[in-house]
This record gives structure tokens, sequence and C-alpha cells, in this order.
């Protein structure tokens, strides 16, 4: 297996991400629950370089995303001495993102380590919204569809182009950016299977581009997702419900299943 997965609030309640993110005071009692957010990160981190295992650890909401970012942030200045172990993810749906990438960039080669980032788009749209709108502040959002495309397309681009610093995970399950990265490693003459770039789809989503692209020697992984069904559940229908956000996509992978199951005359 070489990628493992966790979200922060697996490690800890969004609400002490929260108090962190926003440099409020903690009781000692939530400051002994915060270190032992951090151990716990560092404990994993630490498993991961030993058994050579790429650990990717997802986003969440913007409120409490602050506290995480900085929290993986150290744990790669830890780990990514030698090559990147530990990713962070960047939600391109996020105006602020492709800046943050470039920043992180530039902190990295100063400070001497490697930085993965897996780029996905993002599934929290409406309730981000929302919040904006109630609490009376600036949408972190993109604005549109395209510009989270342009977003999206922007820091494969960027990553790619400066492979040598950083890896990337490319979660999507976007037929347009998978042939931009195809196209971007070609031009830079890497190879399919550079263990740099991976690709990444849902199990049971976009199984079309998996397929094709693991067929062709990509680095292909399938996400599964697993945990109490509570949590499982909606994060499973917010994804269903980011897949069909892509024009045409949805009768696109069923007209694929029915041309497949006539050829095998099912």
């Amino acid at each position: 297996m070489p990628i493992a997965v966790f979200k922060p609030t697996g490690f800890g309640r969004l609400k002490i991400y929260e108090k962190v993110s926003n440099g409020d005071s903690l009781s000692d009692s939530e400051q002994k629950e915060w270190d032992n957010v951090v151990r716990r990160y560092d404990a994993v981190s630490s498993a991961a370089k030993a058994n050579d295992v790429m650990l990717l650890i997802d986003s969440e909401e913007t409120w409490m995303q602050k506290a995480a970012d900085e929290l993986v942030t150290q744990m790669m200045q830890k780990y990514n001495t030698e090559k990147p172990i530990v990713f962070n993810t960047l939600p391109m749906y996020r105006k602020d993102r492709l800046d943050y990438l470039k920043e992180q960039h530039k902190i990295a080669r100063k400070n001497g380590y490697y930085l993965g980032y897996k780029l996905v788009r993002g599934a929290y749209l409406e309730k981000e919204n929302e919040r904006a709108e109630e609490k009376g502040y600036e949408t972190p959002m993109c604005p549109s569809k395209k510009a989270t495309d342009d977003n999206y397309n922007g820091a494969v681009e960027y990553m790619i182009n400066n492979i040598d610093d950083m890896s990337i995970f490319i979660g999507s399950h976007n037929e347009d950016s998978s042939y931009l990265a195809i196209d971007l490693m070609a031009k830079k003459g890497l190879k399919n299977n550079d263990n740099r770039i991976w690709f990444g789809q849902l199990y049971g989503m976009s199984d079309h581009i998996s397929y094709n692209l693991a067929h062709k020697g990509y680095n292909v992984a399938k996400y599964v997702p697993f945990g109490p069904v509570k949590d499982v559940m909606p994060y499973l229908i917010r994804r269903a419900e980011e897949n069909t956000s892509v024009a045409g996509q949805t009768s696109r992978e069923l007209s694929l299943l029915k041309k497949e199951k006539k050829r095998r005359n099912i």
C-alpha cells in the first residue's frame, strides 16, 4: 500500500482546530487536547517515513484549516527532508490556494525540505458560501466553476513545472485536468510512472479515468474511505455531488458502462 490518508477531524475536534486557527486562548484541558492532536500527527508521520508510505492529510472547512495547515507544514519540515512523505491537501475552489502553494514553495526551498500536495477541487462550496453570507465576510470560494478549474489547472501546471522540489497527487474526476497533467509530463520528458506524480479517483467513481491511466503506466490510486457509517456516508454523498457537477460527465460514465456491458455481451 503506497499511500495512507486521514482527515484532520479524525485526530481532533473541529472546535479545537477552530480555536487554534483563530489564535484564541486555550484552557489547560484544551491545551492538553491540542498537544494530543500534535502527537497523533507526529506519530503517524513518523510511521509513514519509517515504512516509506506517502501520507495524505485531507483538508476541511476554511475556519479550522489554518491550524491544520500549520501542523502539516511542521510535519513536512520534519519528515520531508529526503523526499515528500507528508502531503497536505489544497482545495482549489479556494481562491487563495494557488498563492498559498507558491508561498509555501519559497519557504520550503529556503528551509531545505520537500513539499507534497494533493490537489482537489473541494466539496464544501454551499456550506462555505452560506457561512460567509451569514457572518458577513467575503467568501473564500472562487466565483465560478471555470475559475475553480483555472485555479486547479494552474496548480497542476505549477507543481509539475517545479517537480524537483515537490510531489503531486492529482485527486480529480475531471478528464481535462488529467489530460493537462499528461501533456505537461510529456513536455518535461517525465516518465509515465514518475513516482513524484500520482493520479487518484474515489473507488467506484470515474473508473474510466483510473483504468486508462493505469493501462498507460501512470501511477494511479483508488481512494477508499472507511470509518463509521454516519461519517462516511455524508463524505461519499458530497463527492458524488461534486462528481456530477462536472458538465456531462455523469451521462458520459453511463454511456461508457453501457458500451462495456455490450462489449462483454452482458
